[in-house]
């Protein structure tokens, strides 16, 4: 089983392009795992507690359920234009993931990790946490990141973090794989060496914040927000739950190895690699049953983190009215590297593709079939014999598709693209050498004509299948008009030469990839 997450979605804003990146390249990497042969379950969703979602309720004078249904009807709807197929869906105010985080807190409390105190100290209202001296810039202030901070003096109950902070740098050190890529998980050690092992403050009184799940032995307090949303990883994979509760096996989802939490570089530390997994140590998950951490990076503007003080925000439900979804989807995990950084440009997301969909795929799509259509009635003839340039292009689509694995495997999405385009304009160049058009003025080249067109035709039958986890639908479409329907049906193992039968007939092209036209073109 592959259990993939991604982090969840804050209810007290509306989604952006980050969030409709880090959701397409989950619902990618999803899809490839099922094309790959694998059972998968894909959960993601909303975290719907917390002040800010408290304060901005009452802003608007509304309570905060109803401000947390109505922003999650947002995220919901734009996951379904962008085609985002996930399996569970998470709202923290659900009664099942309550039911869980109490159950933990008890437990937790039973076996010594929690405790009750009384602290004096600084307070990020914005991110909702306990600063320290540490957070402080080198003027000894604590930066604009943190928006408003107050000095606060309250009792609270805290989790015996720094019991668990030895076992968590020996664990980090040891498995180089925990957080990936590498220099994030780099990021990570140094932020290990250099904090301070402190307790997590893992509550808010009552009389401060009652947006929250209840603490069930002290009912003057509810959950702080980000323990509370973390434990959806495991609550609605189904720990804790009772049979009926209509959640997953999770000794099947779950069994010896975690799942992968696709997050962004913002909420690695301390969040997801600090606090989670003392959390699943201190709750008696083995160091075989930690989560495989995939840290992406952020998408900016000119060099700049995306706000709306900056007014540099991109809306992606506008983009993808505009652009359409198929456009939006590939440049989201083609023009970056899943890790870094990267600019958004919306000419490069036309030219993108302009360029390899629409000229390049699009062109392979319409050369083989209406010259098959045109010229052999629709047949693909396959018996022919093969000459240098068809094995050529033979070891380049086995070549291709052994990268592209590679890249896939490695969560790469942007390099398997490109080595789809590596075989696709292989394959055009080909046509351009070979001249089916030519050769079929000449009755007697008609054998060489049938094999030109069955090695373009058998090229984009396995081109449609790799592209299928980044743009499903213009894959089902070109194996539509293959008229080979149980193209999508296949795994990748299955993808060896030969897919399209002796004999086959084709449909008639249509434009898969319609070019973008611009105001300025």
């Amino acid at each position: 089983m592959f259990y993939l997450t991604t982090a969840i979605d804050y209810t007290n804003g509306a989604p952006h392009i980050g969030h409709a990146y880090e959701k397409v390249l989950a619902d990618v990497i999803a899809r490839y795992r099922r094309l790959r042969g694998d059972e998968v379950y894909f959960l993601t969703g909303v975290d719907q507690h917390g002040q800010k979602v408290q304060q901005t309720a009452e802003k608007e004078g509304i309570h905060p359920a109803t401000f947390a249904k109505k922003k999650t009807k947002l995220f919901l709807n734009l996951w379904k234009k962008l085609g985002v197929q996930y399996d569970g869906w998470a709202e923290t105010t659900d009664d099942r993931h309550k039911a869980c985080v109490q159950a933990i807190l008890s437990d937790l409390k039973e076996r010594g990790e929690l405790y009750k105190k009384a602290y004096k100290g600084h307070y990020s209202v914005r991110q909702e946490q306990f600063l320290t001296d540490r957070d402080r810039n080198e003027a000894g202030e604590f930066g604009p990141e943190w928006g408003e901070v107050v000095e606060i003096e309250e009792e609270n109950w805290y989790f015996r973090l720094s019991a668990h902070a030895e076992w968590l740098k020996n664990y980090v050190s040891s498995n180089p794989d925990f957080v990936i890529p590498g220099f994030r998980r780099n990021e990570l050690l140094g932020a290990l060496a250099n904090s301070a092992e402190l307790d997590l403050c893992i509550s808010r009184p009552k009389e401060r914040l009652r947006w929250g799940i209840e603490f069930p032995f002290d009912p003057d307090f509810v959950t702080y927000v980000w323990f509370d949303a973390l434990i959806n990883y495991i609550s609605f994979a189904g720990y804790r739950a009772k049979d009926d509760a209509g959640l997953p096996d999770f000794a099947k989802l779950w069994p010896d190895k975690g799942p992968v939490h696709i997050i962004g570089k913002d909420i690695l530390v301390p969040a997801h690699g600090i606090y989670w997994p003392c959390m699943l140590h201190a709750m008696g998950f083995r160091d075989d049953q930690m989560p495989q951490i995939l840290v992406h990076g952020w998408w900016n503007r000119s060099g700049e983190k995306m706000s709306k003080s900056l007014g540099n925000v991109v809306d992606p439900d506008e983009l993808a009215d505009k652009f359409g979804v198929d456009a939006l989807r590939y440049y989201l995990v083609r023009d970056i590297v899943t890790g870094k950084d990267a600019d958004f440009d919306l000419d490069r997301l036309v030219m993108l593709y302009n360029q390899e969909l629409a000229n390049e795929l699009g062109n392979l799509c319409n050369r083989a079939l209406n010259m098959t259509g045109r010229y052999c009635a629709g047949i693909v003839s396959t018996g022919g014999p093969a000459n240098a340039d068809d094995h050529a292009l033979r070891d380049s689509l086995k070549t291709v598709t052994a990268e592209y694995r590679a890249a896939m495997d490695a969560f790469d999405i942007a390099e398997a693209l490109k080595a789809i385009n590596r075989h696709v304009t292989v394959c055009n160049a080909y046509a351009e050498r070979n001249k089916p058009w030519e050769l079929a003025k000449d009755p007697a080249h008609k054998g060489r004509l049938d094999s030109v067109l069955a090695h373009l035709v058998e090229s984009l039958a396995h081109c449609a299948v790799l592209l299928s986890p980044v743009l499903p639908e213009p894959a089902e479409r070109i194996a539509a008009q293959l008229r080979m329907d149980t193209l999508m049906e296949l795994r990748l193992d299955d993808l060896q030469w030969g897919l399209v039968p002796d004999g086959h007939e084709t449909g008639k092209p249509k434009p898969v990839f319609p070019k973008i036209v611009t105001e300025e073109a």
